[in-house]
C-alpha cells in the first residue's frame, strides 16, 4: 500500500492527472457528499474543520483549503481525473503537452506557430501555466462552437438517414 501511495504522490507532484482508483471510488463519493452537505447549509461559509493525522494529531483546516478539497472530491467522485497546478508556475513542454492531452511534438509545433507564449532557458522551452490553461480554454470553446455548428448544419440538411444502406 505504501508503494502505491508514493506512486500517487509522485503523479500529483509531476502534475499528472490523477483519478481515484476504483476501490476508493465509493469513499471519494461519500466524502464529496459530506463536504457538499457542510457547505450548503444556510450560513454558506465553510465549517470549522480539522484534519486528523494518523497518530491523532489535529490541525485546523483553513476555509480556502476546505473549498479546494470540496472541489477535488466532487471531481474525483464523478470519476474524472484532476491535476493540481500552482498558478504562476512555469512548466516544461512535456508537462504542458500532458495538461493539453497532446503529444510533445504537436505542442512544440503550436509554440513554433506562436499560438502559445513561451520563453527559452538555454535550449529548453518553458511555458507559463496561465498561458497553457488559456490556450486550453480557448481550444475547448472553439471545439464546442464547431460541434454546435456541425450539429445545426446536420439538422438543417435533414440529419442522418434512418435506414442503413
Amino acid at each position: 500500500m505504501e508503494a502505491a501511495a508514493h506512486t500517487m504522490e509522485d503523479l500529483i507532484r509531476r502534475m499528472t492527472p490523477v483519478a481515484a482508483p476504483p476501490e476508493q471510488q465509493a469513499q471519494v463519493a461519500a466524502l464529496s457528499r459530506a463536504l457538499e452537505g457542510m457547505v450548503h447549509q444556510p450560513k454558506r461559509r465553510a465549517p470549522k474543520c480539522q484534519l486528523v493525522g494518523p497518530k491523532g494529531e489535529t490541525i485546523a483546516l483553513p476555509e480556502s483549503v476546505f473549498y479546494v478539497l470540496e472541489r477535488v472530491a466532487e471531481v474525483l467522485a464523478r470519476g474524472d481525473s484532476i491535476t493540481v497546478v500552482p498558478v504562476g508556475r512555469e512548466v516544461t513542454t512535456q508537462q504542458a503537452a500532458d495538461l493539453l492531452n497532446v503529444s510533445r511534438q504537436y505542442l512544440v509545433r503550436l509554440l513554433d506557430e506562436g499560438r502559445i507564449a513561451f520563453r527559452k532557458t538555454g535550449k529548453h522551452r518553458r511555458l507559463r501555466i496561465e498561458d497553457v490553461l488559456e490556450f486550453k480554454d480557448k481550444r475547448d470553446k472553439d471545439r464546442r462552437a464547431g460541434l454546435r455548428e456541425l450539429s445545426q448544419m446536420t439538422q438543417e440538411f435533414g440529419g442522418y438517414d434512418s435506414e442503413l444502406k
